[in-house]
């Protein structure tokens, strides 16, 4: 049967049509509505917001690191300065796949796998979000261009001009000035992030580490317009940073030089001490080595062969030796002795070779075997007589020993700004019972006498108890630190610009004339007939006050004779020598250790006075004026006047 064919309905159609025209302009109305609010939230209500993030990708904060501060020498040579470097810089966040990265900088450079491992141990350094990491230093020419060509493969990677640490004087300074290098994790979290933002280097060792705050500077600030790719289009403000402080240190170029040409290349470190001010004149610890490659950061293969050198180039003897004093501590102990009232200048001891406690058979060897016979303090000390040194130590007990050897800086840190020095130890009956669980035994205490056994002392420590001896018990901490900008070391610390260290209180003894029988016995030492380095003395055109000493490396068997042909040149003693000039007004106090070296007379003591005549001499071969004894005025004189 046929269907019924249906009628269209226009007016049904018509409403449906109007139903949706309806319905799509509602949403159509709601969208627009939605779409309003939104576009008046975003930039009316949250304006400010969303204009500092957009602020933000076109503007950037740019740290502007300061020039680290000069160092001169006392007469204004330059020690350390900085020289214009192109580095060339990761950035991380914009390069994607740093390691990528890397792989072409080498292949572009054609530099070697051990560069490419430093490079990736420098960019997994800490650092600051979107801080360019410096991985490759002292940019040639043509390295510029090998990058500015491959610039297309190297995203977040730029070659910029810095200022880099140099040390003009290379292994001269190295262990006094120290150096600087980059900045590692641990310093990264200890340090202000503010203070230190846009500087990848600080100081390590030395004076470039102590005194860091004031080298350092003020960091300062840039305002840039960036594009999308994050390059500088311009500067819109700036805020110049705070260059680091200049130091004049109180170290002498020439004189360092001269006392490393004394030394002959030798292992071995001296000191040399202005007694009235505390200057450190001159401050050699050999071998030394370069600083410059650690600024940059050293490479594997030459640290490990500076770290592994049976030299030990790195490690700085001059404030971390130790060694015993031997006999150069006689002089101080002689005074010490005529304080305590166990002594006086003419009391004798009688030497036949060697020293016997009583009731003991051991016999405590003079370096004499033959004896010097009756001997009184001044010619102990002269002939560095053993023998009378036992006996005033058995006087004087372990106890004094301690308390007067602690006194002249023995066993404790004596400088005002060398924080690497080692405190050394003068023993005491507390120290060996904490540290071996023994009591003390009277032969320890005659050894002790005479600089041996257990006593460590660094050549610093010696140079300063031989100034003490020379200013008369006139305590003044030694310290590199001259000036800074003119300022002396007294008034930052009274400005608050640098911490003071406290001074031991001034060797004040019952009678003043006990330290003039001290330093005629050192006298006597290089001019005295039967001085032990008379030889030395008898070519000087000035006096000089001395006292030389010998440090046992490998013990010998009792009544056993010292024989170099049998013992290896490593082991063989170390040679020590002291001294200060002119003996009536002294002017400098040197110390010297040549490790090995055997005789404190024969080798160390020429090195002393070389080094002092370096200083006190001019080019007449005379004592330069300022440096000449006032001429004492007669009574005949003084009538004329």
């Amino acid at each position: 049967m046929p269907q019924p064919i249906r009628l269209k309905d226009h007016e049904k159609d018509a409403r449906l049509v109007r139903r949706r025209v309806v319905g799509g302009g509602v949403v159509v109305l709601l969208l627009t509505c939605v779409l309003i609010a939104r576009m008046y939230y975003l930039q009316v209500i949250q304006y400010e917001h969303h204009t500092t993030l957009a602020e933000n990708n076109r503007i950037h904060v740019q740290p502007i690191p300061p020039t680290r501060g000069l160092i001169f020498d006392r007469n204004g040579v330059i020690i350390a300065d900085n020289r214009p470097s192109f580095s060339l810089t990761i950035t991380r966040e914009r390069a994607g796949d740093w390691r990528q990265v890397l792989d072409a900088i080498v292949e572009v450079l054609e530099l070697t796998p051990d560069d490419r491992a430093l490079f990736e141990k420098r960019m997994r350094q800490g650092r600051r979000p979107f801080e360019p990491v410096p991985v490759l230093f002292e940019l040639s020419e043509e390295q510029i261009a090998r990058i500015a060509v491959n610039q297309f493969r190297l995203p977040g990677v730029e070659v910029s001009a810095q200022l880099v640490r140099h040390y003009p004087q290379k292994e001269r300074f190295a262990h006094s000035v120290g150096y600087v290098g980059r900045i590692n994790e641990k310093e990264l979290k200890d340090l202000d992030p503010t203070d230190y933002a846009g500087t990848h280097h600080i100081g390590k060792t030395g004076i470039e580490r102590f005194y860091e705050d004031m080298l350092h500077g003020q960091v300062g600030y840039e305002e840039v317009e960036t594009n999308a790719r994050g390059r500088v289009l311009r500067v819109l403000k700036r805020t110049d940073p705070t260059p680091g402080m200049d130091l004049t240190l109180s170290l002498d170029v020439r004189l360092q030089e001269a006392a490393e040409q004394a030394l002959a290349g030798r292992r071995g470190a001296l000191v040399a001490i202005e007694p009235s001010t505390g200057d450190v004149l001159a401050m050699v610890s050999l071998p030394s080595f370069d600083p410059n490659p650690f600024v940059t950061g050293i490479g594997f293969k030459a640290y490990a062969e500076l770290r592994d050198s049976i030299d030990r180039p790195l490690y700085n003897r001059v404030l971390r030796g130790l060694y015993p004093p031997g006999s150069t501590i006689k002089p101080m102990v002689a005074v010490a002795g005529l304080d305590a009232g166990v002594i006086t200048p003419q009391t004798r001891v009688f030497d036949p070779g060697y020293y016997q406690l009583p009731g003991h058979s051991h016999k405590y060897r003079n370096w004499n075997r033959l004896g010097d016979g009756s001997v009184n303090m001044e010619f102990a000390i002269m002939r560095s007589n053993d023998t009378y040194f036992y006996d005033l130590a058995r006087k004087m007990g372990v106890d004094r020993l301690h308390d007067y050897m602690t006194r002249f800086g023995l066993g404790q840190k004596v400088a005002q700004d060398m924080f690497e020095e080692a405190p050394g130890l003068m023993p005491s009956r507390e120290w060996k019972r904490a540290r071996y669980r023994q009591a003390w035994y009277p032969g320890e205490t005659l050894i002790l006498g005479i600089g041996q056994g257990y006593m460590q002392t660094t050549p610093l420590q010696l140079a300063q108890a031989t100034a003490l001896m020379a200013t008369r018990g006139k305590w003044i901490r030694p310290h590199l630190l001259k000036a800074a900008e003119g300022q002396t070391p007294q008034q930052l610390m009274a400005d608050g610009a640098m911490d003071g260290v406290m001074t031991p209180p001034d060797i004040v003894l019952r009678d003043d004339k006990f330290w003039d029988y001290g330093r005629l016995g050192m006298e006597a030492v290089m001019h005295g007939p039967r001085g032990t380095a008379a030889k030395v003395g008898a070519t000087s055109v000035y006096r000089i006050a001395g006292k030389s000493g010998t440090a046992q490396v490998v013990a010998i068997k009792q009544g056993e004779k010292y024989d170099r042909s049998k013992v290896r040149e490593r082991h063989r003693d170390h040679a020590l020598f002291v001294a200060f000039a002119p003996a009536e007004a002294p002017k400098i106090a040197v110390a010297v250790m040549v490790e090995n070296g055997e005789s404190g007379s024969g080798v160390a003591a020429p090195v002393v006075k070389q080094v002092m005549d370096a200083w006190l001499l001019g080019p007449d071969g005379q004592l330069k004026p300022e440096y000449r004894p006032p001429v004492p005025v007669t009574e005949e004189a003084s009538v004329q006047r």
